[in-house]
């Protein structure tokens, strides 16, 4: 799995540059024409649109943002599709919102439409759907989302290829900034500063780099993070940028996303019996353990579980709306089903959709 932000394929002003892209796709074309499936993560639609649409940076408004990935995709996957056609391999775009990698029959959906593609030989390029995706339901940027795909389909290791060759003790342009050979835990990152903001054209910067390489280590999958003219390096496995090792072991992908890239809507207070029933036994959430809601929240979006003492102890997917929860406050299952009807004896967090934190 192989992640590409903006700046690695655009010029100062957003626009495409050709020979950047190429350089990228020769190195690709090279790996997979060796033996090995690749699958692209590919940053750079809104990048692509900023020039047609005669804007001189980023748009900060949902709605431009969207209008540019509309115009950009297009020009973007043209390059693509031309590039790796000269090495007479074909390309097939993938568009992933949340839902696709969180949902369980969206999920195998996309894992089914990913594998048969690389049995194919064809080459799946991966962005997020920009055009339709809201503040609310998006992954936050391409390292995310290339985490968990890299997840979704099984990837031997997940590459996140940047303007700059590894990651530095500080903003590698400061005097002092020493660079990271490997992480291998957080131990490793103590004192570290990545709080550099990237491009004006992209989206990321470390933060979301390290964020990204932790969301896969934790599944078991080694990471790492280099510059784009070092891929083919990287792909070949030499030494090279900042390698994070495996630190965990495969686990469902929406509870990675529910730990590493979601967005509480809101809260649910438990009670010390909700509490230790969640962290000890591992068990589902009950309407009879909270206490209390905060937020405005629908069926289905991630909620923090807050202890009596105000600390979140978890997230999960919440099985009720705010607006419909409050009533069934501190009762029992079996009460509310044969007062209300079957469908109230569900949980309000179900243990498979929970993460402790």
């Amino acid at each position: 799995m192989v992640k590409v932000g903006s700046s690695s394929l655009t010029t100062a002003i957003g626009g495409i540059d050709p020979e950047r892209v190429r350089a990228l796709v020769d190195r690709l074309a090279a790996v997979r024409l060796g033996g090995r499936e690749v699958v692209l993560v590919s940053s750079g639609a809104i990048a692509a649109g900023l020039a047609p649409l005669a804007l001189k940076t980023r748009p900060r408004d949902l709605a431009t943002q969207q209008a540019a990935a509309s115009v950009g995709q297009g020009l973007l996957m043209g390059h693509y599709t031309t590039m790796f056609a000269d090495h007479d391999l074909g390309v097939g775009q993938v568009l992933l919102t949340v839902g696709d990698v969180t949902r369980r029959g969206n999920y195998h959906n996309a894992y089914r439409t990913l594998g048969r593609l690389l049995e194919l030989g064809i080459v799946p390029i991966v962005n997020e759907n920009d055009t339709v995706a809201t503040h609310e339901i998006r992954f936050g940027d391409n390292d995310r989302l290339a985490a968990l795909v890299a997840h979704l389909v099984h990837a031997d290791a997940l590459i996140l290829l940047s303007d700059i060759d590894a990651l530095y003790t500080s903003n590698p342009h400061r005097p002092g900034a020493q660079r990271i050979d490997q992480v291998r835990s957080d131990d490793d990152l103590a004192g570290v500063d990545i709080s550099a903001r990237g491009s004006r054209i992209g989206t990321g910067g470390m933060i979301t780099k390290v964020e990204a390489a932790r969301i896969a280590t934790s599944a078991g999958i080694p990471t790492v993070l280099t510059s784009a003219d070092r891929a083919a390096e990287a792909m070949a496995g030499d030494s090279v940028g900042t390698l994070f090792h495996a630190t965990g072991k495969r686990r469902p992908t929406r509870l990675l996303w529910l730990k590493h890239a979601s967005a509480a809507r809101g809260e649910l207070i438990l009670d010390a019996g909700a509490v230790r029933a969640v962290t000890e036994r591992k068990a589902s959430l009950l309407p009879a353990g909270v206490t209390g809601i905060n937020g405005a929240f629908s069926v289905g979006e991630p909620v923090d579980l807050v202890a009596p003492d105000g600390s979140v102890i978890g997230r999960g997917l919440v099985n009720y709306d705010s607006e419909e929860l409050p009533a069934l406050l501190g009762r029992n299952t079996a009460d509310l089903a044969a007062e209300r009807g079957p469908g109230y004896d569900r949980t309000v967090v179900h243990r498979d959709a929970l993460v402790l934190l």
